[in-house]
């Protein structure tokens, strides 16, 4: 995964696209409420620093526009993604709190709601 040395260029690139990437992919993709989790995860102080770093790694790579497979491909586009995600997430998955997955849920209900309008 990701190395603390590239935490901050991570973290640049996930606060910058993440939101915007997490509205494009919801609804086509079964892993955005987890992603939405890990990024509350990787911004929360309390987090350990080697897990923010593992986590804004996989984030970074899921903001990214252009990767291995890149998402404009139906079907696959995405499989590069959730591998690199669900590998964080399993790093992960003891500091994902419960309250980091409230806050995900709540902002999923609030999109989709703004969805429908």
């Amino acid at each position: 995964m990701s190395n603390s040395g590239q935490l901050v260029p991570d973290e640049t690139k996930v606060r910058a696209g993440f939101w915007q990437k997490a509205r494009k992919t919801l609804g086509r993709v079964p892993f955005t409420e987890d992603a939405v989790a890990a990024f509350h995860c990787a911004t929360d102080s309390a987090t350990p620093l080697p897990i923010r770093a593992t986590l804004f790694g996989a984030l970074a790579y899921f903001v990214m526009p252009l990767d291995i497979i890149p998402d404009i491909f139906v079907g696959l586009g995405f499989t590069d993604d959730a591998a690199i995600l669900v590998t964080a997430f399993t790093a992960a998955r003891m500091h994902i709190t419960e309250a980091h997955r409230e806050r995900a849920r709540a902002w999923l209900l609030k999109e989709r709601a703004a969805l429908q309008t």
